[in-house]
């Protein structure tokens, strides 16, 4: 059974889930259809503790005063946790920004990337709200928010300057590794908040 890819939201995409995933024959139940649904539930009251502050780089034009923060909860499951293939929690990442003015045929583009930069992923592109909605299943990651052109297709990496980063809560813990004992350099060295 061919489920299409669109997003639903709540309680209504964890029953689609279940009801598509008990039509598919055994043989074919290897890859749940989550991996072509998406989920995406946008709480009204997300959890403070784990926003994301997103920092802007003011070196983009129309974008020097941007603030802008992304929302992290967990992605709703009829199983309680929801985790991807591979076994990692999936969370519902909300980004929004403001202050911004773009020149005609220009766009932000939210990325979300591993700590080591060795895995990126699109996350989706700003609409005229500036808000866009999507999933990551990484424990800690960062947030990019580049400016691209607004016909060109996403690639597999940004190709246009950053507008604004941000890591996740769980990015924000590192050991003291390199540290003195009565040295403590906060991530705000490094621009994150």
């Amino acid at each position: 059974m061919n489920i299409p890819s669109f997003a639903v939201p709540g309680v209504a995409c964890a029953l689609l889930l279940v009801i598509a995933w008990m039509h598919e024959p055994v043989t074919s139940r290897a890859h749940a259809p989550a991996a072509v649904m998406s989920c995406v539930d946008v709480d009204p009251d997300p959890p403070v503790y784990y926003a994301i502050d997103l920092v802007p780089t003011r070196k983009v034009p129309g974008a020097r005063m941007a603030e802008g923060q992304g929302d992290v909860t967990f992605a709703t499951s009829p199983f309680g946790v929801s985790i991807s293939e591979n076994g990692q929690y999936v969370y519902n990442l909300s980004v929004a920004m403001k202050n911004v003015t773009l020149k005609e045929g220009k766009a932000l583009d939210v990325w979300v990337t591993t700590p080591n930069l060795d895995q990126v992923k699109h996350l989706g592109r700003l609409d005229e709200a500036f808000r866009t909605v999507g999933s990551v299943d990484w424990n800690k990651f960062l947030v990019v928010v580049t400016l691209e052109s607004a016909t060109a297709d996403p690639g597999s990496t940004w190709t246009g300057p950053i507008v604004a980063r941000g890591m996740s809560r769980s990015g924000l813990m590192h050991t003291m590794a390199g540290h003195g004992p009565f040295q403590s350099e906060p991530c705000a060295v490094y621009g994150y908040r």
